[in-house]
């Protein structure tokens, strides 16, 4: 190998260069150094397995091999196996590192979930070790999902119960464990946590019900959502955000790297349900959420208009006449961010003034519903916020959009969110090329303000086209060309990457 890479040395005229003996000497001697110091160059047979050999940091087959077989002796009670082990551990976080300082994107995160199975000895090891070899330097870890948190039994005075409910398991933290075992490979480890949609257990407390969102068609999420697991809750309910504020504190005491708040929304419906066009497609019909949207009214003509608008779903002209007559001491009907223009309030007719009022209360309510949303992301960050840990926010780079006099269902007000939050867009897009991946992430960065750090989460795998979306290498190469100002990006997920072991453990099926 030394003298192949001798031999390439050629003048501007591709000529050999004249090398002499001692000449050969040092270039050989050169290179041996080079080649035996570097963990980073290809392995050619020479090189130790522990090499890194591609451009996205990944280690090559036969490192991953020799960690797997390393790892296998060890939990067999193989001492000196389990001292290699825990050396190459060391060894390639100090190589992923500085890698990853010197590649872009500097941020390669993978999405996580762990199961029940994962309390096996030497299985969280196994997933850590595989993300590693990956070229992955953080995790994110799914602690908060589908109505169960990822807590031991016995440590859990949470509202919702253990993901772990194995006898014999209770008092197991598998968070905990994750976060260890991720940082001794040089990982950060974030958690991963659903946000306004609670989950399928909680609708099952009697107590709760008030906490629960509902539409103007008497319907909660469980009857609109396909999967009939997903619970949204109205965001103004205090009880909710109090159940929420106690789980992200139990979380944080494990002290994770970071904290990510996904599905801050509303549920997305299907068909023509997904744009919202009426007031009854709005989750405006629980107690709380209503209450504050009256306390919007600055008068009592607003609050008329407003109530009236909300069990209607219009108002009328006879509607305007009617509280007019009711309140005559009052000028204009007024709510939070009204403010009749002289034009406006020269207007003598109701039926003139009706698409007018009619349109600014449907604006209200829109704006009402996302206020909720904003103020519960602000709750939910804030033990993040005064422990210093990093918070992201994951939303979808289109569910904010308006459709002609509608909205997307979600009314995911991203645009708002704080921008000292990280921000997650899922470019998730299915054209069966890069451009409406790449689309996504640029209509996100076209609208945050400078200091924003965007983090978009690609779906895909690596070396091949799946699901309509061409391979991670092809979606971040486009990335890259076209938005180089991003310093991070996530994959998901470990579950795509990874399929058949991803079932093996979720159904305890050893390797």
């Amino acid at each position: 190998m030394i003298n192949y890479c001798v031999h390439l040395l050629v003048d501007m005229s591709n000529r050999p260069l004249n090398v002499g003996r001692s000449t050969l000497l040092f270039w050989q001697r050169l290179f041996a150094v080079v080649f035996t110091s570097s963990s980073l160059l290809p392995n050619f047979g020479g090189e130790p397995a522990r090499a890194q050999v591609t451009e996205y940091c990944q280690l090559s087959s036969a490192a991953a091999q020799e960690k797997e077989n390393l790892r296998l002796s060890a939990l067999k009670g193989n001492q000196n196996a389990q001292t290699r082990y825990q050396n190459i551990l060391q060894k390639q976080a100090q190589e992923l590192k500085n890698c990853r300082t010197r590649t872009w994107p500097q941020v390669q995160a993978l999405w996580l979930r762990l199961y029940p199975c994962d309390i096996q000895p030497g299985a969280i090891d196994q997933v850590m070790d595989r993300i590693v070899n990956r070229g992955y330097n953080q995790v994110y870890l799914e602690v908060f999902y589908d109505g169960q948190v990822l807590l031991p039994a016995t440590a859990n005075p949470t509202a919702w119960p253990s993901v772990i409910r194995t006898p014999g398991a209770e008092n197991i933290d598998l968070f905990a464990t994750a976060i260890k075992k991720g940082r001794e490979r040089g990982l950060k480890v974030y958690a991963w946590m659903f946000a306004n949609n609670f989950g399928y257990t909680y609708a099952q407390r009697p107590d709760r019900e008030d906490a629960i969102a509902r539409n103007g068609k008497g319907q909660t999420s469980l009857y609109v959502v396909d999967n009939g697991s997903q619970l949204f809750i109205d965001p103004y309910n205090t009880q909710a955000k109090r159940d929420y504020y106690q789980l992200v504190q139990e979380v944080l005491r494990r002290r994770p790297d970071g904290l990510l708040l996904d599905y801050v929304r509303y549920p997305r419906q299907a068909g023509s349900d997904s744009i919202a066009t009426k007031v009854s497609d709005l989750w405006l019909f629980s107690p709380a959420i209503q209450e504050a949207l009256f306390k919007r009214a600055q008068n009592y003509k607003g609050l008329d208009l407003i109530r009236r608008f909300l069990r209607k779903g219009f108002v009328t002209g006879t509607d305007i006449t009617e509280v007019d007559k009711l309140y005559p001491q009052e000028g204009e009907p007024l709510w939070q961010g009204r403010t009749p223009s002289p034009a406006q309030k020269s207007i003598q007719s109701a039926t003139d003034r009706q698409p007018l009022l009619q349109w600014e209360l449907w604006q209200l309510a829109v704006a009402h519903a996302m206020q909720g949303i904003l103020d519960f992301v602000t709750i939910a960050s804030y033990p993040a916020k005064q422990q210093g840990v990093s918070t992201g926010v994951v939303f979808f780079p289109d569910g904010n959009q308006t459709v002609g006099q509608g909205y997307d269902s979600r009314l995911q007000p991203w645009d708002r969110f704080p921008t000292t939050l990280e921000w997650h867009p899922m470019a998730y897009g299915t054209c069966g090329n890069v451009s409406c991946i790449v689309a996504q992430v640029q209509r996100v960065l076209s609208m945050t303000k400078p200091g924003t750090q965007v983090i978009p989460a690609l779906a895909g795998k690596w070396g091949e086209s799946i699901s309509n979306r061409p391979s991670l290498e092809a979606q971040m190469q486009s990335l890259r060309k076209f938005s180089p100002q991003l310093k991070g990006v996530s994959h998901f997920a470990y579950s795509w990457q990874y399929p058949q072991h991803d079932n093996d453990r979720k159904f305890c099926r050893t390797q």
